[in-house]
């Protein structure tokens, strides 16, 4: 019976997440409930588990007396002098209880009272698990790629997660067995049942990728002032050094491009734009716009944050980018409106382009 018992607690545990020691202690509650429901009047007993020696045991401790016991919390001397021939009226005797004849309703509530808390022990222990992974980067493994609603399911810790199509990286073909980096964007429904929201667009993604790479951003000597991104295409990424040894750019690409590279292959080949930041606003505009060059920024209105960028007239397409992305993710970046120009219109029907 014991250990029957002990093998359906350890299945148990694992298929909750839960370590045996925990769920003993969560047994022995709901044992505690079933014990004083089957014998109200008995105010004293004793519970061991110990799944180390696999022992399990339930016993209601009785006193002893010489009349008739008035409800099952006293037992009368003969009775107890054959379970124990030292019995003495006035003393305590310990009558073991069948675990396995304990009663069906005592079972019964004793399961439901588990089933309960391990619904609350798996939600604390999922919340435990990620509290401290919000706003984080983790690495996982690929378990399932569902083909028709392209929803892939990752393992992370024993724990598994959905990244949904539209957190995934366009163009990008995950495989099962293959490990990625996801981004946690935050937990959802935490007083209920957790749901643990991840991303692979998320700007922020790429900030925490900087961070594990280039040990200047961990360590603090290099900051990353500003992120913009088109997931699958293109980002574009602001840093500053609070070292004047320490080129911040250089530190983020690394000898022979080996710390970008990283990251650019992590986030299946996104371009990346690595920017010195400035406090100058017309000096940032115009690093944001790269790898366009700029002849000259005016900042119309420092308070609406508009600008008046001019470009050489071969330079317009490259500066506004395909589909005006690069225009965009420079004035993410920046912050400012940006009105790209040419150096000469050379047709009044020249269309302004406004970002």
């Amino acid at each position: 019976m014991n250990k029957g018992f002990f093998e359906a607690l350890e299945m148990l545990g694992k298929e909750n997440g839960v370590s045996v020691e925990v769920l003993v202690d969560k047994v022995k509650s709901a044992l505690t409930k079933a014990i004083k429901k089957a014998y109200p009047y008995c105010e004293r007993y004793n519970i061991t588990i110990e799944p180390e020696t696999k022992t399990f045991e339930m016993s209601l401790i009785k006193e002893i007396v010489d009349d008739i016991p008035i409800d099952e919390s006293e037992i009368h001397i003969d009775e107890a002098k054959n379970i124990d021939p030292h019995a003495v009226v006035g003393g305590l005797l310990e009558v073991k209880l069948d675990t396995a004849q304990f009663g069906r309703t005592a079972a019964q509530s004793a399961k439901q009272s588990i089933k309960g808390d391990l619904r609350e022990i798996s939600r604390e222990n999922l919340l435990n698990q990620f509290q401290g992974k919000e706003n984080e980067c983790i690495t996982a493994t690929i378990t399932q790629v569902d083909n028709n609603t392209g929803t892939v399911t990752i393992l992370y810790d024993k724990t598994e997660l959905y990244l949904f199509r539209n957190e995934q990286i366009p163009g990008e073909v995950l495989r099962e067995g293959q490990k990625i980096k996801v981004y946690v964007t935050g937990i959802v429904n935490k007083q209920k049942k957790p749901i643990i929201k991840i991303s692979r667009t998320h700007r922020d993604l790429v900030k925490r990728l900087f961070e594990m790479e280039i040990p200047e951003i961990y360590d603090g000597t290099v900051e990353i002032k500003s992120i913009s991104r088109e997931a699958g295409a293109r980002t574009k990424i602001a840093v500053w050094s609070n070292n004047e040894n320490v080129d911040a750019v250089g530190a983020c690409i690394g000898p022979k491009r080996s710390r970008i590279s990283a990251i650019v292959d992590e986030l299946n080949g996104e371009k990346i734009d690595i920017i010195n930041y400035s406090e100058d606003p017309a000096t940032f505009i115009a690093k944001a716009l790269a790898p366009a060059e700029v002849i000259s920024v005016e900042v119309i209105d420092d308070e609406l944050r508009t600008c008046a960028v001019i470009v050489p007239n071969g330079q317009l397409s490259l500066a506004i980018g395909n589909r005006g992305q690069n225009a965009k993710l420079a004035a993410k970046l920046t912050g400012y409106k940006i009105d790209i120009r040419p150096e000469v219109e050379v047709d009044d029907n020249f269309k302004e382009e406004s970002l």
